[in-house]
């Protein structure tokens, strides 16, 4: 009887760790699929009621305006700083808790290593984010500002 008890506290100290590895993403990655497939019946809806009505119509057309629009590369890159940052802060953050484990005594070792590991690589990953967003806007400067006068000229 012991032993059932036994193997049932491991499961259920298991059970977020088999959650957040497993079935999070899972969900994840069923919802943006979900949204995308939801987003494309909307579309396809929109452009069928609008054939249906004049016939005439000027699908290509059409289909260009009911498309989302593309990021602009400005906006890509505000998107990689932005990535960049909340990457860093994680990164501090965990660092700083592994050290502040570290020296209090808190935890295990392993809990330690653990925190200065991810904080180090999301710290790196973080540094990459920012690193690719000032070379891409040197790089690019002169694409952003045609993209921005084309923007300004069809407003």
């Amino acid at each position: 009887m012991d032993s059932t008890y036994l193997i049932l506290d491991e499961l259920i100290g298991m059970l977020p760790i088999i959650l957040c590895g497993c079935v999070l993403p899972i969900m994840v990655v069923w919802f943006v699929v979900r949204k995308k497939i939801n987003e494309t019946n909307a579309r396809t809806q929109i452009v069928t009621a609008a054939i249906e009505k004049n016939p005439d119509l000027d699908v290509e057309d059409l289909l260009k305006k009911a498309s989302p629009k593309p990021k602009l590369l400005k906006e890509k890159l505000l998107t990689k700083l932005l990535w960049g940052f909340i990457a860093s802060l994680s990164g501090i953050g965990l660092t700083g808790l592994g050290i502040y484990m570290k020296s209090t005594g808190l935890g295990i070792d392993v809990d330690v290593q653990t925190a200065l590991c991810f904080g180090l690589i999301l710290l790196a990953i973080g540094a990459a984010f920012i690193i690719n967003y000032g070379v891409g806007r040197k790089m690019l400067a002169k694409e952003i500002e045609a993209e921005e006068n084309k923007m300004n000229t069809q407003a």
